[in-house]
């Protein structure tokens, strides 16, 4: 369902909770625990978001709620297209947003929709920045399907609970790093722009998308499957998990391990990127 705001003549600050809750009270709107709705309204936070996002003339927005971030990127892009999901939200947005003639309105799932079509469409396949306030529940799966589609993406920058984004940025060796760590830094440069003190802390997280993955290998899905692999059991040993997941005998996975140097019984956590490659492109032999 697609829908184009009406250019209007009036303007609202739309960082004002009493606004927020003006707007609340006058279309009924209840918060769905479901969808995980939590509106953003710092101005500060919003000025970090769309400096991080490095907008050059289209943006992407993910859960715009009441349109408060979509505001703030609409007066600094050229075109935003902005998804939503709930659709009582739409009317809200359509009032909110009216002022702007630069801002599309797309209402379905982010999780099922055609992105690169979108892109296409919206932006003639130009790299567009992502930017979103995401539902801490939903946070992995949607960076996951930015990634994984291999979209025209500059930056995504998103607000997301303090703990993933550390998880999405943690260093090899410690508790924060796992396979989705592996996936965001093989895909990007992520870094945490603001730390957002709150009832759930959250921080802005900004994933730099870079022109080709940060390690070269033969085969992507066998590098991604050595990943979850040697995270599947986190207290297990690199050599025990390989072994249960591709089902090898233990001793040509232990032989395999100490032909590039690595000992097997290291644990996932503690190999680089690099390491992760050249274990996938030495086991290719043993499974092709």
């Amino acid at each position: 369902m697609y829908l184009i705001c009406m250019k209007g003549y009036y303007n609202m600050d739309l960082t004002s909770p009493r606004t927020i809750r003006n707007i609340q009270e006058q279309f009924g709107f209840t918060f769905k625990k479901g969808l995980g709705q939590n509106f953003l309204t710092a101005r500060n936070i919003l000025e970090e978001i769309v400096d991080a996002a490095e907008i050059e003339s289209g943006v992407i927005e993910v859960g715009p709620g009441f349109g408060v971030l979509t505001s703030e990127l609409a007066q600094n892009s050229d075109k935003v297209v902005t998804i939503e999901i709930d659709e009582r939200l739409i009317d809200v947005l359509d009032y909110t947003l009216a002022e702007y003639d630069n801002v599309k309105i797309i209402n379905e799932d982010i999780l099922k929709l055609d992105l690169k079509k979108v892109i296409d469409d919206e932006f003639n396949g130009e790299k567009v920045s992502i930017a979103a306030n995401l539902p801490y529940y939903i946070t992995t799966p949607i960076i996951t399907k930015l990634l994984e589609e291999k979209l025209p993406i500059k930056n995504i920058v998103v607000m997301v609970q303090k703990e993933v984004a550390e998880r999405m940025s943690a260093k090899p060796s410690t508790k924060d790093y796992g396979a989705i760590t592996v996936l965001c830094q093989y895909y990007t440069e992520p870094s945490i722009v603001a730390n957002v003190p709150a009832k759930v802390d959250s921080a802005v997280l900004k994933l730099k998308v870079l022109d080709k993955p940060s390690v070269e290998v033969k085969d992507e899905g066998v590098f991604f499957r050595v990943v979850k692999a040697a995270f599947s059991q986190r207290r297990k040993t690199l050599l025990n998990c390989l072994s249960a997941n591709f089902a090898i005998p233990k001793d040509e996975i232990s032989t395999l391990l100490e032909s590039i140097g690595i000992a097997p019984s290291r644990r996932g956590e503690t190999l680089s990127l690099e390491e992760f490659a050249n274990i996938a492109d030495t086991l290719l032999q043993k499974i092709k």
